[in-house]
């Protein structure tokens, strides 16, 4: 490989101070190719929690050290503000429950990021994500990672055919305990770091108490889906379906002695509804509606076709008919009954490890979403005489 023409570095790798991000840089260096770190700072942390990231970059100067290469430092925070946490707040005010990954994927990874790197004189980005990248013909694909179980594509289903043109994920191939090997072997300092969970403007606090500071507490009733009242709830916004934690219900006269479970939110009347059971029929549905959905080959492979999708990140993929509508939002059928289809969350779709792309979740068939006056159940049903074929015949 030859250096580029502007600095002498062809890729300018994302170092999240992680060993994934650290074997990325690694595995590119040990391929010949020139390359440079880029850390970037996402969040103006308040000093109130545990986001890590002044470790996180001593870890990733460190191992910029190690391997013997240059380090940029970008302050990405304003965008982030912008283009993931504004959008997060007023998901959770409406009482959706929305996936701040992907649009930090697309707002800022995959969008300011590579802007930097092209300013730096950079052909192009790597990162340690687990995904793969392939080009057929004239279309870039996105593929799931070779481990399905570190897979994050999910996350990345909002990216084009620019940005995976000018993107690497050198960990694609790999399962992560080889990853963790080759760190340890290289004498990286993050070799056995801990990963990262969950989002870093929250780290290690309370998710409730950092939401109550942007939406403060309203409490209400908490009913059973028939409207018996149950108990009080401090506010709609802080749970989900699904959900089980942090209902402080206990034992209710008359009632089994089972968990209860969030299995619906009625935002206007300020009502959070419960029910027993992990499998509760309230939390099951088999149909959706999307917003404008994202085709990563910029097209989607037909009006009406079937695939396997996601609802949730690590879920098993399922088998589903979708119509593409006039609007480009979709309605997707289900062959089973999915538990907790909650909106505000993305439907990633799949031809097998084929990522096509994805959209965020309107609305559903679970029973109290459909009983609603406004819903919009009717329009999930695609026509019939509509003809369906697989993702694959394009």
């Amino acid at each position: 490989m030859t250096a580029s023409a502007h600095d002498g570095r062809r890729t300018i790798v994302g170092m999240s101070g992680g060993v994934d991000s650290s074997v990325a840089a690694l595995l590119l260096q040990r391929d010949g190719e020139d390359i440079a770190g880029l850390f970037m700072d996402n969040w103006a942390d308040d000093g109130s929690g545990d986001c890590r990231a002044q470790d996180d970059r001593r870890d990733a100067v460190a191992v910029c050290g190690r391997l013997g290469i240059a380090i940029h430092f970008r302050d990405f925070s304003r965008q982030y503000w912008d283009g993931v946490f504004a959008h997060f707040i007023a998901e959770y005010a409406a009482g959706r429950t929305p996936n701040p990954d992907v649009l930090c994927n697309r707002e800022v990874k995959f969008k300011h990021f590579l802007d930097a790197a092209r300013e730096l004189g950079a052909e192009g980005i790597a990162t340690g994500h687990y995904a793969r990248i392939a080009r057929v013909g004239d279309r870039w694909r996105l593929l799931r990672a070779a481990d399905h179980g570190k897979d994050q594509s999910y996350f990345l289903h909002q990216l084009g055919q620019a940005q995976l043109a000018a993107t690497r994920f050198p960990l694609g191939e790999l399962p992560k305990a080889q990853v963790r090997r080759i760190a340890a072997e290289a004498g990286l300092p993050t070799a056995a770091k801990k990963d990262s969970t969950g989002i870093c403007f929250i780290g290690e606090r309370d998710f409730r108490e950092f939401l109550g500071r942007y939406l403060p507490a309203r409490p209400g009733e908490i009913q059973d889906p028939r409207g018996e009242v149950l108990g009080e709830h401090p506010g709609v916004f802080y749970f989900t379906l699904g959900q089980r934690e942090g209902l402080q219900l206990g034992g209710v006269r008359g009632r089994e002695p089972a968990p209860w479970y969030v299995v619906g939110k009625d935002v206007a009347r300020n009502v959070l509804y419960v029910d027993q059971g992990h499998d509760s029929p309230w939390l099951q549905s088999s149909r959706l509606l999307s917003e404008p959905a994202h085709w990563i080959a910029g097209s989607a492979p037909a009006s009406r076709f079937d695939c396997t999708a996601q609802v949730r990140y690590r879920q098993q993929a399922e088998h589903c008919e979708v119509q593409v509508l006039d609007d480009g939002g979709l309605a997707v059928r289900f062959a089973r009954q999915q538990r907790a289809v909650t909106p505000g969350q993305s439907l990633v779709l799949y031809d097998g490890d084929d990522c096509l792309g994805g959209a965020v979740i309107a609305a559903t068939d679970a029973p109290l979403e459909a009983q609603r006056p406004e819903s919009p159940t009717q329009a999930i049903r695609p026509p019939a005489e509509v003809p369906r074929r697989s993702a694959g015949q394009r």
